[in-house]
């Protein structure tokens, strides 16, 4: 992901290349055995100098310092750039990757909304259901009541065909005996 305009900008202003040691204004104290370099405020720690000692009469010590070939210009400007373009690259990864984790963040969110969506409604309707077992627990005695009126009915029902067909039955007897 190539950063552009503003982006770019302060990606720029935040990775700065590392100073090549030629620039740097090298001051060195001979009695301390680290070396201070600063630039710009930047304070950088050398190893110790190794010392060699000498078969000098007196005890004194002597000092060798490494010597150190200045980098070649097209060396030093080839590391900028290359270390321009890394930070570059590493700033465009690690803004897709915080751009990937604010999407995962997002999508927590959403689906904890859902969730939270979702047991409201299971909550609602185990309330529901709560009231209509209460209800149909109310009404109860009336449907076993309904229940014992059907079975009446029906009982009263076959008793009315029972005496319907007894009473064709006398009928028909009782033609019989007037028509003797």
């Amino acid at each position: 992901m190539a950063a552009t305009g503003e982006e770019a900008a302060a990606m720029d202003s935040i990775s700065k290349a590392p100073i090549p040691p030629s620039a740097l204004n090298i001051k060195t104290d001979p009695d301390s055995r680290l070396e201070n370099t600063s630039v710009e405020g930047v304070t950088e720690s050398q190893p110790p100098v190794s010392k060699k000692g000498s078969n000098n009469n007196d005890g004194s010590v002597e000092t060798a310092e490494e010597a150190v070939e200045p980098a070649e210009p097209d060396i030093d400007e080839l590391c900028k750039d290359m270390f321009d373009k890394m930070a570059v690259f590493l700033q465009g990864e690690l803004t897709a990757t915080c751009e990937d984790y604010k999407l995962l963040e997002n999508m927590n969110k959403l689906t904890s909304l859902k969730y939270m969506e979702m047991k409201d409604i299971s909550i609602n309707i185990s309330r529901n259901l709560q009231d209509l077992n209460q209800k149909y627990a109310s009404l109860q005695p009336y449907l076993d009541q309904i229940n014992q009126i059907e079975e009446q009915v029906t009982a009263l029902e076959q008793a009315a065909y029972k005496m319907d067909t007894y009473s064709k039955k006398l009928e028909a007897k009782f033609k019989k005996l007037e028509k003797r």
